[in-house]
């Protein structure tokens, strides 16, 4: 008598996932939950994230422009800068836009092509964004460990290719993962963040997705733990030949790491960013307000701080951004 009786509960719960699933010539819309925000404070809102990417655009638009503009900066330091500002500013339109859309008009609902070009935007930064600051370390290793080779080893073929290489791999990794949502049959269309990615388009599968989730966890950890361990020799190295500098020039430890120091607060800045996302969802007794701004920090801070770190830190951009500005405003005079 039981086992009929399990039929018949498979053979409904079947049924019912099958009308529940969005059919696949239905043009597919999702609905991003968004911010829980009173009436009255959307525009207040608004106008705090409109600042921010304004922040954005500017900071980061003025260090690239500098640095395509000034033929003394045409060096690999400040070639990988640039580089890491165009990653900025695709993590910052990745999510600043859309949000301020749903924040002044309440336009929660996306396409499934712009929800994937999102998602797909949103993971190329942070691999990207991991892959740069590598190189990065890299270059400053062989500054300060190989000053006499520098010129040979960092050559402009090689600095191309560094560049190129963070870009690709990150671009054929996500793509990789993004390839398992194909044919992925989809049973709701709300996404429960101000923001779609990979993670929430496949918690709508009807299905378990544990290939997916395996590569997933395997790229972000692999490539998390790969990036830390040659960052960490790179700097490892660094600190032991400028103390060993220091023995014979007090001033060469402090120039070293002086030349560093942009890229380690960056660094840090990014992991504390990324760190916040993943621990923000092992507290459960956080609001749902608290978590989504907590997830879309990491695409919002170091975009708006690198711009300012590089350029207070470093001398030689520093000195141009003002010459350039001085130019300006004398001519408009």
């Amino acid at each position: 008598m039981l086992y009929p009786t399990h039929i018949e509960k498979a053979v409904l719960l079947w049924m019912e996932n099958q009308t529940s699933v969005i059919p696949l010539k239905q043009p597919i819309v999702f609905e991003l939950e968004g911010f829980d925000v009173q009436p009255g404070n959307g525009p207040f809102l608004f106008l705090l994230a409109l600042l921010a990417y304004i922040t954005v655009l500017l900071g980061n638009g003025v260090v690239i422009c500098v640095i395509m503009t000034d033929k003394n900066l045409h060096r690999p330091m400040f070639v990988m800068i640039c580089h890491l500002m165009v990653c900025d500013l695709l993590g910052a339109t990745m999510v600043l836009p859309r949000l301020m859309m749903d924040l002044l008009m309440g336009l929660k609902k996306i396409a499934y092509i712009p929800a994937i070009v999102q998602a797909f935007c949103a993971h190329t930064y942070g691999t990207t964004m991991l892959n740069l600051l590598t190189a990065m370390a890299y270059d400053r290793y062989v500054a300060v460990c190989e000053p006499l080779r520098y010129h040979s080893i960092m050559t402009s073929a090689r600095l191309h290719s560094c560049c190129a290489v963070a870009w690709i791999v990150a671009l054929l990794l996500i793509v990789v993962l993004f390839s398992f949502h194909m044919n992925v049959p989809l049973c709701s269309r709300l996404i429960q963040n101000v923001y779609c990615s990979n993670r929430g388009i496949l918690d709508l599968a009807c299905i378990p997705t544990p290939v997916s989730n395996i590569y997933g966890l395997t790229i972000t950890w692999t490539f998390s733990t790969l990036n830390f361990i040659l960052i960490a020799f790179s700097y490892i190295r660094i600190l032991s030949v400028s103390l060993k500098q220091g023995r014979t020039n007090c001033s060469k430890p402090n120039k070293a790491l002086q030349t560093c120091a942009p890229h380690i607060i960056v660094y840090v800045v990014y992991n504390v960013a990324a760190l916040i996302l993943i621990l923000s969802y092992r507290f459960p007794s956080l609001s749902q307000n608290i978590k989504k701004f907590l997830s879309i920090l990491v695409y919002i801070i170091p975009p708006i701080i690198n711009p300012f770190i590089y350029g207070l830190v470093s001398k030689d951009l520093r000195v141009s951004s003002i010459k350039h500005f001085s130019i300006r405003v004398r001519n408009k005079i």
